[in-house]
């Protein structure tokens, strides 16, 4: 189970791909997040832990860094697991954004469909607080 969301940016990629090195400060434009951490680098392989607005916090993990063009973090629950895909795409003049959860495991079928109608009205609000962050207004 997947939702993909996009948005066109103003900005560089350096720009972007630094407000998202800034984990401490995700809930700053992601209305979703109340806290994130890691613990080291904005590296693959390092930990840390996310707390979403409602809901508990959860653990997660930097399993894809490619600076200035994509991230990806994974989070893991017994019989869950959800994978973050955030992916730069330089455009003329601008920058396609792309956000992207996908769900698997044996509780998808409770817990997708749920999660699948949050993140659709959820990430549209993220990508657009990103897109006034990364372009100087926020």
């Amino acid at each position: 189970m997947q939702v993909e969301h996009s948005i066109l940016v103003q900005s560089s990629t350096e720009r972007i791909f630094g407000i998202y090195e800034d984990v401490a400060a995700w809930h700053t434009w992601d209305p979703d997040t109340k806290r994130a951490s890691i613990d080291g680098p904005f590296a693959v392989g390092t930990r840390g832990s996310l707390t979403p607005t409602k809901g508990n916090s959860v653990p997660m993990v930097l399993t894809k860094v490619e600076p200035n063009a994509c991230f990806t973090v994974e989070s893991k629950i017994p019989f869950f697991r959800m994978v973050f895909e955030h992916e730069l795409v330089p455009q003329e003049r601008a920058v396609k954004v792309v956000h992207r959860v996908t769900f698997s495991g044996a509780l998808t079928f409770l817990l997708g469909r749920m999660l699948v109608k949050q993140l659709n009205q959820g990430l549209p609000v993220t990508l657009a607080n990103l897109k006034r962050h990364a372009e100087g207004d926020a």
